[in-house]
């Protein structure tokens, strides 16, 4: 068995954004894909898929290598979606990798140096675009990170900190109870976020952002969190395409490839109501855990068996013991809620020193409000 990646680590999203916020260091949200490997018999190739050969079973790498298969299985995850709206690609910060929660780290922090020189009124604003969890859990950061650390740092250049969260629909967390996403909204704004719902972007700017009312919204640094989509990858593979993901059967081949399988966010797999299963952490697990078997199935010439996705509740963050969790019927707020989410993600995390520093970080974060990763690291 042979696994293939583009980095040698494997990322620990649902925590990217503690490193674009200054929670977290970078490397504590990283794993060494070899070293999980470590005690296994899989063997590890780092590199992208350049093209499939679907007779011989054949899959090429960008670094020339041709590996064969008798099963191929591809979880190439999802990009970031700009739904076609002007400028999202050239003005707006992903958050999809290291290196992009690195990158909004950075031009934050560029941009609050920027603002301590000044000593009138001048504005600072930034944007989250997206009323999901990550867009939720970005905001809240940030207002934190602005009440705490850069208070402390220069009281008057936080002062002129704007934070915006600007959700197109009616709600924030629009796939929790009406209760939850309105305590989310109090909270947020509690820490000083406009939240803006039924707001619509029609384009971004450098320096604003101008929306289907016709309203322009200030905004030096935009970060996107409205979206995502198939990773534009799979293209190269040859494989049927519906939408922006590869089309599966229930048991989760590929469609008219039998040896050819479609895990996690990649997948055009389908919940019992017909739509797509969401692009989450959970789904991709179960379906990993899943296929496995449905291998194991095909080798000894066994029936396969259709996926059937179990959903265990949802849960974000939104600040200093602020969370809320929903889990069927059971809601929890405030403290209960944010330990509940502290645990599962401590629990989630790989490699025993991530979860220590993590930990550790976590802690000292709690007790003085203070943040130890502020720094500018990029190429300038």
């Amino acid at each position: 068995m042979t696994l293939v990646d583009r980095h040698n680590f494997q990322t620990f999203s649902p925590l990217l954004y503690q490193v674009a916020t200054a929670g977290l260091a970078a490397d504590h949200v990283a794993y060494p894909i070899r070293g999980a490997l470590r005690k296994s018999t899989i063997a590890f190739r780092m590199g992208s898929p350049i093209s499939v050969d679907h007779r011989n079973k054949e899959v090429k790498l960008d670094s020339s290598e041709v590996l064969t298969f008798d099963h191929l299985i591809v979880a190439l995850g999802s990009a970031t979606a700009d739904f076609g709206i002007k400028g999202v690609t050239e003005h707006a910060l992903g958050m999809k990798s290291v290196a992009e929660a690195i990158n909004i780290r950075t031009e934050v922090m560029r941009r609050f140096e920027d603002l301590c020189r000044f000593q009138d009124e001048t504005r600072l604003s930034i944007s989250i675009v997206g009323g999901g969890p990550t867009g939720v859990e970005m905001a809240g950061a940030f207002a934190e990170l602005v009440r705490g650390p850069l208070t402390s740092d220069q009281a008057h250049a936080a002062e002129h900190i704007d934070i915006y969260l600007i959700e197109a629909g009616p709600r924030l967390l629009p796939s929790f109870s009406k209760s939850l996403s309105a305590r989310t909204k109090k909270d947020l704004e509690k820490l000083g976020v406009k939240v803006l719902t039924e707001t619509a972007v029609a384009e971004l700017t450098p320096r604003k952002i101008l929306l289907k009312n016709g309203d322009e919204i200030p905004s030096e640094v935009t970060i996107w969190a409205a979206g995502v989509q198939g990773q534009p990858l799979a293209q190269n593979l040859s494989l049927p395409i519906v939408g922006t993901r590869i089309d599966v059967e229930p048991t989760l081949q590929v469609k008219n490839y039998p040896n050819f399988w479609a895990i996690g966010d990649i997948a055009g797999a389908k919940g019992k109501d017909g739509r797509f299963l969401p692009m989450v952490a959970p789904v991709a697990m179960q379906q990993g855990t899943f296929v496995a078997k449905q291998i194991a199935r095909v080798i000894k010439g066994e029936d396969l068996l259709p996926f059937a996705y179990k959903d265990k509740g949802s849960m974000a963050t939104i600040g200093r013991a602020k969370a809320v969790v929903e889990v069927k019927k059971l809601r929890l707020v405030g403290a209960p809620a944010w330990f509940a989410w502290l645990f599962l993600h401590l629990f989630y995390l790989l490699g025993g020193r991530n979860k220590v520093l993590t930990m550790t970080d976590w802690m000292w974060n709690y007790l003085t409000f203070d943040r130890g990763n502020r720094h500018i690291m990029d190429s300038q």
